[in-house]
Formats: structure tokens, sequence, C-alpha cells
């Protein structure tokens, strides 16, 4: 009786797990009883990283933002080049720009490590890294729904399309989040990522030595290190805190000093203004707003159950 008993327990067991692994919606709670030190190892990877250098973490959330905006959030934006991969690294929003993979690739080494095979999907890594960097560089956190699967297919072409640029004004931005589900709010909201990390020259050239609605020594003090012509990596801050999460982005705007073009054109005398002046005076209610705006960010076209997979390694398809 015993001995069946123990069978009847282990298939249990066994389908307990694999229910869990291939359920339907994202739980925050996903890996608690599969794997509960998974989340903890990403955490321990991501806040070295950011300790070595603190622009990862701003590296981190823009990885999950354009994974996010191309086909759902489904690590496509991991995948290497092959015969059959059209990689994303190589979309014009991307190329020499993206960056962070290869502590995603470490957090993926630690967290099998931990959970003694292949568990935790190469998208939730780069969702909850996102989570993390913005609590190492003093953000808000909140629980990241998780069970996500990984894309065996990445798209060069949506990629082009479908992730906004700094050169779009204020309709083609609305427009932009509004074809991933996001309305003006989370415009602002997730914009507002950009109160940490760097832009390279040539995303705000045109707006620093063109551009009228900019306040003049701002412009001066960006020109000194970025030349109307070469320099285009040259790096300047998105706000004068690139490394803390705090308002200064939006009080930024509301002076005439947001660096990208799309950043300014969420203060220019449109819809979006009095969001963006309340965001400047109130970094709780910014807060709060990015973290819904990150969840709802996080939810767009998940694979789930049975679809895509659990890739070995995140930079290709098993």
């Amino acid at each position: 009786m015993a001995s069946n008993s123990f069978f009847f327990l282990h298939v249990l067991v066994m389908f307990s797990l694999a229910s869990m692994t291939l359920s339907d919606s994202l739980s925050p709670s996903f890996y608690d009883h599969i794997c509960p030190q998974a989340l903890p190892a990403i955490k321990r990877v991501v806040e070295d990283a950011v300790r070595k250098e603190r622009r990862m973490g701003a590296s981190l959330l823009r990885l999950h933002f354009h994974d996010c905006f191309v086909n759902g959030c489904d690590a496509s934006i991991l995948l290497d080049k092959t015969a059959t991969i059209d990689s994303e690294k190589t979309a014009v929003p991307n190329n020499n720009s993206i960056r962070g993979f290869d502590v995603i690739d470490k957090i993926k080494s630690e967290v099998d490590k931990c959970c003694g095979r292949p568990i935790v999907s190469c998208a939730d890594i780069v969702a909850v890294a996102a989570r993390d960097s913005v609590v190492a560089l003093g953000g808000p956190t909140w629980k990241v729904p998780l069970g996500r699967r990984d894309s065996i297919t990445a798209s060069r072409t949506a990629a082009n399309n479908d992730i906004p640029t700094p050169f779009m004004d204020l309709p083609a931005l609305i427009n932009n989040f509004k074809k991933q589900g996001l309305d003006e709010k989370d415009l602002v909201a997730l914009s507002g990522g950009h109160t940490l990390g760097f832009a390279q020259c040539f995303t705000f050239r045109n707006r620093i030595y063109n551009e009228t609605n900019i306040d003049s020594t701002f412009a001066r003090q960006r020109q000194a290190n970025c030349p109307r012509s070469g320099g285009d990596s040259k790096l300047a801050p998105l706000d004068p805190t690139p490394a803390l999460f705090d308002s200064k982005y939006f009080s930024n705007l509301v002076s005439k000093k947001g660096l990208l073009h799309s950043d300014q054109a969420l203060f220019n005398g449109g819809q979006t203004d009095n969001l963006v002046k309340k965001y400047s005076t109130n970094l709780g209610s910014f807060s709060k707003d990015f973290v819904e705006s990150m969840i709802k960010m996080g939810n767009i076209k998940p694979l789930t159950g049975n679809q895509g997979q659990i890739r070995v390694n995140c930079r290709k398809v098993n």
C-alpha cells in the first residue's frame, strides 16, 4: 500500500509540475513551487551588473521594452542571426545600441544552475531583469507576472516598423503605443523610463541644432559633445540623473530640456502636457503609473502553455 501511495503522490506531483509549466496565463507566483530560487538568482546577477556599470540598468530596461514592442514579450530580441532567423539585433532601433545580452546570458546560466534544468524562459528573465534594474537604481518594485515562453522566430522588419523612434511627434507616438494596446498614460509613464540612461548623438543632433522648442543653454551644452557631423555614438544623459530613478526627466520636459524630439513631444502644447506636469512634481504618482504600465506592457502577446519553447541558450532556438 505504501509503495502505491508513493506512486500516486509522485504522479500527482509530476502532474502539478506539468500544469504549472504549461499555464495559459501569467502569474507572479509561476515559479514559486517549481524553482523558488529563480527570482533571487536573477536579482543577484542584475545587482552585480548594475554595481559594475550603472548604465546597464537602463540598458536592461530598454531590452524589455524593445522585446515587447515586436510581436510581444517573447525574447525574440535575443536571437542571433541564422539562415532562418532574421535577427532583430540589427534592426535600425537596435543596431549598435541595444545592450545587455551578456548579462542575460549570465542570468540564464545562473538560473538554470539553481533550478537544475532550463525551467525559466528567457522572456521571463528579460522581464524580471528590467524590474530588478529599476529597483537597483532607486525605483519602485512590483510583482512581475510570469510564465512567458520563448519565441522560435524573430522579425527585423517588425522591429523596424514597431519600435518607436526618437524622431516621432506626439500623434505618431500615440498611434505607435495604441497598436500595442497602450494608451496615452502608458506612453507618458513608460517614456519616463528615460529617467535612466543615455542616448547617442545621432538620435538628438537635429533637435539640438535645428529645433526651437529647446532651452538655448541646454542646446549649447549638448552641442559641446555632439558635433554637427561625426561623433554619432557620443553619449549624453537622458536626464540630469541618468543612474537614479526620479522625476527629473519630466522636470526637464517642462523646462524645454528634453534630449530627444520624442521626449519633448510629450510636453509641447499637446494632450499629454498635463500628465507630464503632474509627474514633474509628483514622483509617487509617476512611480505608481510606471509600475502599472510596465505590467501592462509585459502582458503584450506573451506565448504561454504549449506555445513557443523554453530556450536552453537565449541566443538561439533549441
